[in-house]
């Protein structure tokens, strides 16, 4: 009954990735010539309006706290809880200014049209659940970030389908690291709501704190090491504080 339920959402989600198709030859082009600046700048248009479609579209309401801690470029890590798969176009929504792509499970790869944009956009796909192929995606999006371009990555490594966050996968701090660029925590609360909660997609409130970008350029490995726990617990105190407003 739910696979009947979500065909209206799905054309939904069809038509707004489609509208990447009107950028794909730019960003295709600009790859090819390595201009990067041109690239992201194609990459950014496709990716803040296909998010503020979906949530115009499904009629969520997105709430964003602190703003005035999103730089004006990047390259950038930004690390993020994960409740859903809405987070993706809620992302996409929030950073406006400059491209961002995903530190991506493999699985997206079959879904349609998703699958096939993902790469485009400068995304890198990942295997958890195998040490050498998840340490191998760590170090393309390295490789990206050193080319100007911006990751989002949750190193929850799956949904948490709820406020409840999972452990931190440690390794995830090295996309900030090893190439030395900000780090920004944001944590997000709701995205659940919008599929997981039911089994149904469909609008709903969204609350996203962006906190402040933490330096990592030339910090020692004593505070490598414990910069993922501090990340960690800025996020999951984010999302309490989230959970908080939206009971009152």
């Amino acid at each position: 009954m739910k696979v009947f339920a979500n065909i209206p959402a799905a054309f939904k989600l069809l038509r707004d990735v489609k509208f990447f198709n009107k950028n794909k030859k730019k960003i295709d082009r600009a790859r090819a010539a390595g201009d990067f600046e041109e690239e992201r700048k194609w990459i950014l248009d496709s990716t803040s309006t296909f998010g503020q479609m979906v949530m115009d579209q499904f009629g969520c309401e997105l709430h964003v706290q602190g703003k005035e801690n999103i730089p004006d470029h990047g390259p950038v890590v930004i690390m993020s809880n994960h409740q859903g798969y809405a987070d993706i176009p809620v992302c996409f929504a929030v950073f406006t200014k400059f491209q961002i792509g995903f530190i991506a499970k493999k699985y997206l790869a079959k879904a349609p049209l998703i699958g096939e944009w993902m790469p485009r956009i400068r995304s890198v796909y990942i295997e958890n659940e195998d040490p050498r192929e998840a340490l191998k995606a760590i170090s393309e999006g390295i490789e990206f970030i050193k080319d100007g371009f911006s990751l989002v990555i949750c190193p929850e490594g799956t949904r948490s389908r709820g406020p409840e966050m999972g452990p931190f996968m440690r390794g995830a701090i090295k996309l900030a690291t090893k190439p030395g660029v900000p780090l920004i925590p944001i944590s997000i609360n709701g995205t659940y709501h919008m599929f997981e909660e039911t089994g149904v997609a469909r609008g709903a409130r969204i609350d996203v704190i962006v906190h402040e970008p933490i330096e990592t350029a030339g910090i020692s490995r004593q505070e490598e090491k414990v910069l993922i726990d501090k990340v960690e617990k800025i996020i999951k105190d984010g999302v309490q504080q989230l959970v908080s407003q939206e009971s009152k």
